[in-house]
């Protein structure tokens, strides 16, 4: 077995996560400046489009990427997904127009959409069984430094905003060059897209009976049979409880989440970089204990972490407690996040389903990922107004201790397991 080899395939998929994180988070600190430009600083509705429209992009990737992978390959999609990231980063900078804005953020979303389902099936298909769970993580190690090197860029390009003319030049130039900054690993990925070859799984998928393959492609009507029910209940549920889980709106609300816990917009930036860096320091310690620990004990650890973190989170806002604690609390989050649910909920999807129905499983649950983490952001704010900081976090918690139930019931482990063997294990004949 050829390590190098594998890594550095494993590491070019990686990029599309790279990507999938930078184009998910930098718009968090893009918010405040280009709301003022485009006028809707005033219309929460508008807002709401404005932060969901790469979420619907999401949607229509992921429901159409295991179906291509399947029928074109896995190879062709990364590269589709790099020349979209490629698209969307130069034209989001470069519109003034508030429609346009949206169309180049849509056609990002596709191509997150697209590299959220493929790149971990790519690795996972790549990567021999006792280090698999460790390679499909890498791909979340990207997604996380991804989000990290979005909130470095915001907080390098975003200006003393106490200074009327930094302030002018945020709004101005500032969000576009948070976009525009994309373009240089975008590129990379691109390039290095070329230099990968195909995955081994869909090569003999293909080699096996190509006529069988054209009369008998797997599709949706073949993955709802009873046999599957299962196995896909478990992967539409973890999918989108990572979503639900809450944490992700510490990233995409993370200017209201430290205003209201008593920063001002400079503290807020310092402190979204640091919730990146906890990220990031943090699923590396997933890398050594997914191989060690087992999938379930992480997921378990996850669930019922967060659980307890968000009831004592919400129980402080409804004290009015700010300050330090606050974001110790919310960084306690982060970390958990990142060493469980973040990097465990790809390995397992990429894992738990049969090589015939891989594509479109991990299309389909991928899609369920995006649906919820699309409901979820959107329903944030209105949530947030109606029930409050506090009651929307016990919200969370509430989530959160139901899904440690489920997973304590369902989840299987998977770790030092051939794809084959787990197959057998899940599915049977």
């Amino acid at each position: 077995m050829n390590r190098r080899f594998i890594y550095f395939i494993c590491l070019v998929s990686a990029l599309g996560g790279l990507l999938f994180g930078y184009d998910w988070v930098v718009i968090g600190g893009a918010k405040p400046f280009y709301e003022l430009f485009f006028g809707i600083s005033d219309s929460p509705v508008l807002q709401g489009v404005a932060m969901t429209t790469a979420l619907v992009g999401c949607l229509l990737g992921a429901m159409v990427a295991g179906w291509l992978a399947d029928r074109f390959g896995r190879k062709p999609l990364l590269t589709l997904a790099a020349v979209l990231f490629t698209v969307s980063a130069l034209m989001t900078g470069w519109v003034s127009d508030f429609t346009l804005f949206n169309l180049a953020r849509f056609i990002g979303g596709v191509g997150i959409g697209v590299a959220s389902a493929l790149s971990p099936m790519y690795i996972a298909e790549v990567s021999p069984a006792e280090i698999r769970g460790r390679m499909v993580s890498l791909n979340q190690m990207t997604i996380v430094l991804g989000i990290l090197g979005a909130q470095v860029v915001n907080l390098l390009l975003a200006r003393d905003t106490s200074v009327a003319a930094s302030q002018a030049w945020n709004v101005a130039w500032g969000w576009r060059w948070m976009f525009w900054a994309e373009t240089v690993p975008a590129a990379l990925f691109l390039v290095m897209s070329f230099l990968i070859p195909e995955s081994p799984v869909y090569l003999k998928l293909k080699n096996e009976k190509i006529e069988e393959l054209k009369n008998k492609e797997a599709g949706l009507g073949e993955l709802f049979q009873h046999k599957y029910e299962k196995v896909l209940l478990l992967g539409l549920v973890i999918a989108v409880f990572q979503q639900w889980c809450g944490t992700n709106v510490i990233f995409n609300y993370a200017q209201e989440i430290f205003v209201g816990a008593g920063f001002d917009v400079d503290g807020m930036f310092i402190n979204i970089v640091i919730t990146g860096v906890v990220n990031v320091l943090f699923t590396f310690v997933a890398l050594y204990t997914i191989e060690r620990w087992g999938r379930r004990s992480l997921m378990l650890i996850g669930a019922g972490g967060l659980g307890i973190v968000y009831l004592i989170l919400g129980t402080c806002y409804a004290l009015h407690m700010t300050g330090l604690l606050m974001v110790a609390l919310v960084v306690t989050a982060i970390a958990i996040y990142a060493m469980t649910l973040g990097p465990v909920t790809w390995t397992l999807l990429a894992e738990i389903f049969p090589n015939r129905i891989r594509g479109v499983a991990m299309s389909t649950c991928t899609f369920a990922l995006w649906v919820g983490c699309c409901t979820l952001t959107f329903s944030f704010p209105s949530m947030n107004t109606a029930l409050g900081s506090s009651g929307t976090f016990w919200t969370y918690s509430a989530i959160c201790l139901l899904a440690f139930l489920f997973l304590m019931r369902r989840c299987p482990e998977t770790k030092g397991k051939s794809l084959e063997q787990l197959e057998g294990e899940l599915v049977g004949d």
